[in-house]
């Protein structure tokens, strides 16, 4: 094969110029066979062992990395207080345990007056739920001329599930992320309370119908806050790709399930202009959101930086503009966590901060990762730093990552919704749930209470503030 067929192979290969290695003979077809599959091998080479868009279920278990034991022993330090459960307030039965005999030797004991007390805590063997009939009389009223009767507060209106099988069953579902199956099986063999699928479902979407004021009120509270933060998943809903967005605080959090991921869903929780902080990640949508200030999440831009040298294939200039922009992060956060730092002195570097960010944007890079990443910088050039300027707000939305991770869980074991209603039952009920939890209250109690003073006078009692009492 001569040197112009060689340079053909190289260049792009049309088909007139194959026909014409195809003309010269068996031997130059198989040698731009062997030249076509060596380029083959190289350029698999080139490629990195994963892409960031595999993801972990698809690799087989032989071929993903030996994870690394931790460095660090879990667990608390050592010296420090023990935890242990503390001794039961009461005690509901009495037993004595003697030896007559030594179990060894068989001899028998000499009786001394040593006791040793040991407190076990256990569910009786005999635990029946309780069934109560209750006698409703209907009597005649001379002033209104109709027939009335009192109110039973221990169920919903034509339910023979009280309030507390209801409640709990909710908050095994939509808190701890049991299974409608799992529930059922817990009720029907252990209790026993025969529970249907159907049933419980339909007892769900009617707790959820009485606590929408419960949930509007967690959203005008989000709206009010200081620092919000925001985050959303994919969900599903009858099969098809819907959003669970979700919107927290230290005292609330606030699920919203919708089937877009764009700015028209937020319009829908942002009804007015959000004079508070909110904390996200770079997602586009966020943008669209009239707010007073903005924090970006630093450790999801680190994490580009990582991205892009472990997948991509950055330029000889790449290591220049990374080394100076994870820097100046790292520099800022360094100095938001110090608190040792003279006020005068904190301004200073935190000018200089904004000056370093300048001449990283105002700087000529060639690199096209770094061009990508020179535009991000610049769109937020103003949202970057914001947790210098205010102690209350984190660098990154670890917040709003741990507040979604709950349902993200749940989201394995329940497959999500299989209707519209169902998801908005599940984002009324996950949203109080959380936010009783967050509040220091006992969910379930604080929930059959509500729901009883409801069935009594018909309005919802206003939803509890945080219990101070336990932190």
């Amino acid at each position: 094969m001569d040197s112009k067929s060689e340079k053909t192979l190289n260049a792009a290969l049309t088909r007139k110029q194959a026909e014409a290695i195809y003309d010269s003979g068996r031997e130059a077809v198989v040698f731009a066979m062997l030249q076509l599959a060596q380029r083959v091998a190289e350029l698999e080479r080139q490629l990195p062992e994963s892409s960031p868009t595999t993801p972990s279920g698809m690799k087989p278990a032989y071929e993903k990395p030996t994870v690394q034991s931790r460095s660090k022993k879990p667990g608390c330090h050592k010296g420090h207080a023990g935890h242990r459960r503390l001794p039961p307030e009461r005690i509901d039965r009495h037993v004595e345990h003697r030896l007559e005999r030594c179990p060894d030797c068989g001899s028998p004991v000499k009786r001394c007056h040593r006791v040793r007390k040991r407190y076990v805590e256990d569910i009786p063997e005999d635990l029946k739920a309780e069934v109560t009939e209750h006698a409703i009389h209907r009597d005649w009223c001379p002033r209104c001329k109709k027939s009335v009767e009192p109110v039973v507060s221990d169920a919903l209106p034509n339910s023979t599930l009280g309030n507390r099988v209801l409640v709990l069953t909710a908050w095994l579902h939509y808190a701890l992320g049991n299974t409608l199956s799992q529930i059922i099986e817990v009720f029907n063999f252990h209790l026993p309370i025969r529970l249907t699928a159907g049933g419980l479902s339909d007892q769900w979407r009617r707790l959820a119908e009485i606590l929408e004021d419960w949930y509007e009120t967690i959203r005008q509270e989000a709206l009010r806050s200081a620092v919000l933060h925001a985050d959303e998943t994919s969900w599903r809903v009858t099969g098809k790709t819907h959003w669970l967005w979700c919107f927290a605080t230290a005292n609330l959090t606030y699920f919203m399930i919708d089937k877009c991921r764009g700015s028209p869903a937020l319009m829908k929780f942002f009804t007015q202009e959000f004079s508070g902080t909110l904390v996200t990640d770079f997602w586009g949508a966020y943008n669209k959101v009239c707010c007073a200030r903005r924090q970006l999440c630093l450790v999801h831009l680190l994490r580009d930086f990582l991205t892009v040298e472990q997948y991509k294939r950055p330029g000889p200039h790449w290591a220049e503009f990374a080394k100076k922009a994870k820097r100046l992060i790292h520099d800022a956060i360094r100095l938001g966590k110090r608190n040792d730092v003279a006020a005068e002195e904190f301004a200073s570097r935190r000018v200089r901060l904004d000056m370093r960010l300048q001449e990283l944007i105002d700087a000529s890079w060639e690199d096209s990762q770094a061009k990508r990443l020179i535009k991000r910088l610049r769109r937020h050039q103003n949202q970057l730093f914001t947790f210098l300027d205010q102690p209350d707000v984190p660098f990154d939305n670890n917040h709003g990552e741990r507040s979604i991770r709950p349902a993200v869980i749940m989201r394995k074991n329940s497959y999500c919704n299989r209707s519209d209603r169902g998801a908005r039952t599940q984002a009324v009920l996950m949203s109080v749930y959380r936010t009783l939890k967050q509040r220091n209250h006992d969910p379930v109690a604080t929930v059959v209470q509500a729901l009883s003073e409801y069935l009594k006078t018909g309005k919802l009692p206003p939803l509890p503030s945080k219990n101070t009492a336990y932190g």
